[in-house]
């Protein structure tokens, strides 16, 4: 993606699904370090080249901090995820 076809970087809705079951829906209006300063860092050590993927961290929601117990992926469990506007991708878990 360019510029140009982001209006507002700082405001796309992160989500991810495990069968379904929507577990984390965030926004980038609430990380850390905002997308500017992410790419701006990084840039300091690699050239960027179209089509890179940079991984960010990711929303409140993981498996570890699910209640009243802890949520862990199970082998055939298909993962859900994108970031509205961009694009998703979707994985089925195997076992390790």
């Amino acid at each position: 993606m360019t510029a140009d076809e982001v209006p507002d970087p700082q405001n796309l809705r992160l989500w991810l699904e495990v069968d379904g079951r929507r577990y984390q829906d965030g926004s980038t209006r609430t990380m850390i370090f905002s997308v500017a300063h992410i790419i701006s860092y990084l840039s300091r050590f690699m050239s960027l080249q179209p089509g890179d993927v940079i991984s960010t961290g990711t929303p409140p929601g993981v498996g570890m901090g699910q209640r009243p117990q802890p949520v862990y992926l199970r082998a055939g469990q298909t993962m859900r995820l994108g970031i509205d506007g961009l694009g998703e991708q979707q994985q089925t878990t195997v076992q390790a």
